[in-house]
């Protein structure tokens, strides 16, 4: 009769699979597992089929930004190879980061494990920070680029870019494990507790002052100076080409031939003012602390730096005709064809 009632018991309740789920647990057999959130089937497909696509765009868009430098000799100079990186690292948040944390945000759970968070943190910590690096370094290439015109050859070339790149990913890569396992035993000494299935990372008061200095203060304002040192020479350069043109002087061909560089600070300018201001945001209200709100609202911050990802070679569409060209090159193949790295891919572009 005990039997009976038992397995008339799990009839009923569905058995096992059915309990689990009853609980709302990330992990039912654990007891100290995170709980996880309930959303209806339709909403799970709609939320998966979204970030899916939103991924796969980033991921395409920055492939070919990186097909396009790569592949065309006329491309490889000093501010692409800038360029380049920061695609890089775009295509990285498309790939690795936007996907793990859709499932995040649908799943509610981390389902992973402590090791693959550790390394996912890390791993977006060092995206960003090389990011922020890449910005600083498209900041001072315009700036030597029009401020001092004359050195520019002599200071800025491909291989001293190249390798202050590679200094920057490294110097990231070490700045953000080295904060991660400095914070990790801050952790472990204050015996913070955390449900089984959660992948956060809570900063300590030291790593949060340092962090404030080294990942916002000192790029963004470095890179404001920058900028407002360059728009003041264009302006500078323009009122000067306006009083010739009106004058009824020639325009100094000098002059005239910066008009390239002006364009590419202004369009780089653009790319660097929405980093900031996607990242800024998001990164102050980490500063500020949590709220009732604050998974919501961090969701939506989170988020909106992310498609930032996506947005930059569309910017490179609008204004850079050379993309354009080489987009059509790839996407009809022309690129496979012999000797096809040697078009002039700048053809028609100053006319």
């Amino acid at each position: 009769m005990k039997g009976q009632t038992e397995e008339q018991s799990r009839l009923i309740t569905g058995g096992d699979s059915l309990m689990a789920y009853e609980t709302g647990l990330c992990f039912p057999a654990i007891n100290s597992s995170c709980m996880k959130g309930k959303r209806s089937r339709h909403e799970y497909n709609i939320m998966y089929v979204f970030f899916s696509l939103l991924s796969a765009w980033t991921v395409f868009l920055n492939l070919l930004v990186i097909i396009s430098i790569s592949h065309f000799k006329k491309l490889h100079t000093p501010t692409n190879l800038i360029i380049l990186s920061l695609a890089v690292a775009d295509i990285l948040t498309g790939l690795i980061v936007m996907p793990l944390e859709a499932i995040k945000l649908i799943e509610t759970c981390w389902y992973f494990g402590n090791t693959a968070c550790g390394l996912f943190t890390i791993t977006l910590g060092v995206i960003i920070s090389a990011s922020l690096s890449n910005l600083v370094l498209i900041a001072v290439d315009r700036y030597v680029a029009l401020c001092h015109p004359l050195r520019y050859p002599q200071k800025i070339t491909k291989t001293k870019t190249l390798m202050t790149i590679c200094l920057c990913w490294f110097c990231s890569s070490a700045y953000i494990s080295a904060l991660f396992c400095s914070n990790r035993r801050s952790d472990s000494s204050d015996k913070i507790d955390v449900c089984y299935g959660e992948c956060s990372f809570m900063m300590s008061f030291t790593c949060t002052v340092i962090d404030l200095f080294v990942s916002m203060l000192l790029p963004s304002t470095l890179i404001i100076a920058l900028y407002l040192k360059i728009f003041h020479v264009v302006h500078q350069q323009v009122k000067v080409i306006n009083s010739l043109r009106k004058g009824g002087k020639r325009v100094r061909e000098d002059l005239v031939g910066r008009k390239s560089e002006r364009k590419a600070a202004f369009t780089l300018g653009i790319i660097v003012a929405i980093h900031l201001l996607c990242w800024l945001p998001l990164y102050i209200f980490f500063l500020a602390g949590n709220t009732m709100m604050s998974s919501v609202i961090v969701n939506f911050l989170r988020w909106v730096y992310y498609i930032n990802s996506g947005l930059n070679p569309l910017i490179y569409a609008l204004f850079y005709p050379w993309f354009r060209k080489s987009v059509t090159c790839i996407l009809s193949l022309k690129i496979v064809q012999p000797a096809s790295s040697l078009v002039d891919i700048f053809s028609n572009y100053y006319s």
